[in-house]
């Protein structure tokens, strides 16, 4: 971490230089700048980066993000929280952000690869050996499939939580992103990593899931069978399908994509912004873009809209500024250097009265333009979109950073969310967080799913190591191409 002194700017180089793109340029620091060729075959972490230009201030964030899975993840079994300080349960969708983020830190030397491989086998041999079945509770998952979130103890279903389609898909892109990434030929550890990746992937029944297909249903109890709702509009999704067309074993129908994506029509809008599918919550345009490099490749929904996926989210990212510029709901703090809309924590469920208007606040919501804004911001609504839009999410982080400092950013980096318009505290507990001075509702915890796209989209921007990993990975190729995308890297 860098030196909290340095960064209010009493000593180095001082908060101008630390946070300015321009001002100086940090170093990468993979193993080694020269790829090194064991009979034909170069390692991954010993191949050059693509050096991009980061301030010190991202470069600070993406490894206090890093350390935030390093560190709070459990090493024996390899189970991340859903958040922390606060004591919670597993969630398997942290546990795929945290497998991604390994091999990023020992690009960087902020572990070894050696460090790495422990914890991703020990990781995948724990999901390998966790028991399924159809019982109400004693098991981890059904069908390949894991129920959202685990007991921290033993790792079974926590609660009366869902068989999650979309949280087993977000675990199996770390998965499969490890077992591209861990390409040693000789090495057994590594050997074995690609063999457990390659298991789990082939037991999850993507086509048991489609009570309505060829719609994926979001999930199942075992109580009372399939949820209603499916995956039937445009959203985060992507990754899901595009795992379910891969699969060589329980695959998805071949007109799955199709039929999904001519359901898109109805999201385009170009409200607050340029054309594009439109998708409140920001999480939504980030999640799939974390394992699949879009730019240049299209499905025939896009082809005919004469853009790809990339430049939506790109056009997505401009939107939530430009809501935030016209701020409809009057909301404090927000403009063009104040913004970012996503899933994330808020103060809680209640109304009260501030400035003469009775305001409603939300706990745990999804936010987005438009929908459920309640004056509650996400900084990994902008860091997560880095690659999209630099040019504008790096100096809201930079702003964001002057303006509220060490109120909003800690151990771990920037907290997971904090609300200005709440200049007092409100007639009931805050269901998260705190009231702080100078700056309003500011949340205590960091959760791993808003965590994880910080440190995999930075890298993505500097470096496309993610991208670039999971191109040679058979099963994303696969589905890529069933999918119907064609052109760019794919050929």
């Amino acid at each position: 971490m860098l030196d909290r002194r340095t960064f209010m700017g009493s000593a180095g180089v001082g908060l101008a230089g630390l946070v300015s793109g321009c001002a100086t340029r940090t170093p990468q620091a993979p193993v080694s700048t020269a790829p090194v060729a064991v009979d034909g075959w170069t390692r991954l972490d010993q191949r050059p980066a693509l050096d991009v230009e980061v301030s010190p201030l991202i470069d600070d964030i993406q490894k206090l993000a890093f350390r935030y899975f390093w560190e709070v993840t459990d090493e024996k079994t390899g189970m991340a929280p859903d958040r922390w300080p606060t004591p919670s349960f597993v969630s398997i969708a942290a546990m795929g952000f945290a497998l991604t983020a390994y091999p990023i830190g020992v690009t960087h030397g902020w572990i070894s690869r050696a460090e790495a491989r422990e914890r991703t086998l020990t990781t995948l041999q724990f999901l390998a050996a966790a028991p399924m079945g159809n019982q109400r509770s004693g098991v981890s998952g059904y069908r390949g499939f894991f129920y959202h979130f685990l007991g921290s103890t033993k790792g079974y279903r926590f609660s009366l939580s869902e068989l999650s389609t979309i949280d087993t898909a977000l675990l199996m892109a770390g998965v499969l992103f490890a077992q591209s990434w861990f390409d040693d030929p000789v090495d057994a550890d590594e050997a074995r990593i690609r063999d457990l990746a390659e298991q789990l992937y082939r037991a999850v029944e993507w086509n048991w899931i489609t009570p309505r297909a060829p719609f994926v249903s979001m999930g199942w109890h075992p109580e009372s069978g399939f949820i209603r709702s499916d995956w039937e509009i445009y959203n985060e999704g992507m990754i899901l399908y595009i795992l379910g067309m891969g699969s060589p074993t329980h695959p998805l129908r071949d007109d799955t994509w199709n039929v999904w994506s001519t359901q898109f029509e109805s999201s385009w809008s170009s409200r607050w912004g340029e054309p594009h599918l439109h998708f409140a919550p920001m999480f939504g345009h980030q999640y799939s873009h974390v394992w699949v490099d879009f730019r240049s490749i299209q499905d025939r929904f896009m082809t005919q809209k004469g853009i790809d996926y990339f430049e939506n989210s790109r056009r997505a990212t401009y939107c939530q500024r430009n809501y935030a510029i016209e701020n409809p709901g009057n909301w404090a703090g927000y403009g063009p250097d104040c913004w970012g809309l996503t899933a994330c924590d808020g103060p809680g469920d209640f109304k009260m009265m501030l400035g003469g208007k009775e305001r409603e606040f939300y706990s745990y919501s999804a936010r987005g333009p438009g929908e459920r804004d309640d004056g509650t911001l996400a900084p990994t609504a902008l860091l997560g979109s880095l690659p999209f839009a630099p040019e504008i999410v790096e100096p809201t982080v930079q702003a964001m950073y002057f303006r509220y400092g060490e109120q909003l950013y800690d151990k771990y980096g920037f907290l997971d969310s904090f609300n200005p318009t709440i200049v007092r505290r409100p007639p009931q507990p805050f269901r998260h967080g705190e009231f702080r001075l100078g700056v309003g509702w500011v949340d205590k915890d960091y959760l791993g799913i808003d965590q994880g796209p910080i440190v995999a989209m930075i890298e993505n921007h500097r470096t496309g190591l993610v991208w670039n990993t999971m191109k040679k990975n058979p099963h994303i190729r696969r589905g890529l191409q069933r999918s119907g995308f064609t052109g760019g890297w794919l050929g």
